[in-house]
């Protein structure tokens, strides 16, 4: 009898352990797709935006950027005037004050949603890239930054080693990278811009395994409450955690990778 409640206990803990399994594939397919989701959002908004900005036709610019191509009155507003320094900082404002609001007010679809017009804000803030870089170095970096990017997280995600203790240290990093970069703005200092940009693919590299390795134990911490909604809140903050590693990463490779115009 004894030898039956024994075999029972441990098939039963084999099934739960199996659904347990079966839920964060689930939990990590949700967070991989809502992010690719925002990447693809951000792209086509920068895409899009950086063509209504420019023209071939002289009459009426006041503004060449490359031979036979001018800023038409909309990019002139967006890059030239004192509105840049609104699209530039919005999402570093959405994300302060603007995320943790919705994802306590709203259900899981609409912190989502809220992700998605991020996502498009920050295609926005990132358009002058097609101005600034040709479109093959674009794809490029693109390519390399999706391949580093998926090695790390699936390091991240397999590795053993508890990596919990980076957290405080790379928001330290995150907090002085943001720092030094808006001094820069106004110093311009070509040198200042290298070590900012070196520092950011190691921060941002190191952040990509902690944040994959942090949305594996979350969902395995909660997992055994059965609270769907709050999973899926969870799901989607970690897609944005893993979105801005991504963004991040692509951004400082792509200045010492991308070929200017």
């Amino acid at each position: 009898m004894a030898e039956y409640n024994t075999i029972r206990t441990a098939g039963v803990a084999g099934a739960h352990a199996a659904q347990i399994d079966e839920g964060l594939r689930a939990h990590m397919n949700k967070v991989y797709g809502t992010m690719s989701v925002g990447m693809f959002i951000t792209f086509a908004a920068a895409w899009a935006i950086s063509g209504l900005a420019v023209t071939s036709d002289p009459a009426g610019a006041t503004a060449m950027i490359r031979e036979g191509q001018f800023l038409t009155a909309f990019g002139q507003a967006i890059y030239m005037s004192p509105l840049k320094w609104v699209i530039m900082f919005a999402p570093l404002a959405f994300i302060f004050f603007g995320f943790g609001a919705a994802v306590n007010r709203l259900s899981a679809a609409g912190v989502q949603t809220v992700f998605y017009v991020f996502a498009a804000l920050m295609g926005l803030s990132l358009s002058s890239i097609f101005l600034v870089f040709t479109g093959v170095s674009i794809v490029q970096v693109f390519l390399i930054t999706a391949i580093a990017f998926a090695g790390l997280s699936l390091w991240g995600y397999t590795t053993k080693k508890d990596i919990s203790g980076w957290g405080s240290f790379l928001i330290m990093g995150v907090i002085g990278l943001i720092v030094a970069s808006i001094v820069n703005i106004f110093l311009g200092s070509p040198a200042i811009q290298f070590a900012i940009s070196a520092l950011g693919v190691l921060i941002f590299s190191a952040l990509t395994a902690y944040d994959t390795q942090n949305i594996k134990n979350t969902y395995l911490q909660h997992a055994m409450q059965g609270d769907s909604e709050w999973l899926g809140k969870a799901a989607i903050m970690g897609a944005l955690n893993l979105y801005l590693d991504f963004i991040n990463l692509f951004m400082f490779l792509l200045q010492f990778l991308g070929n200017r115009e």
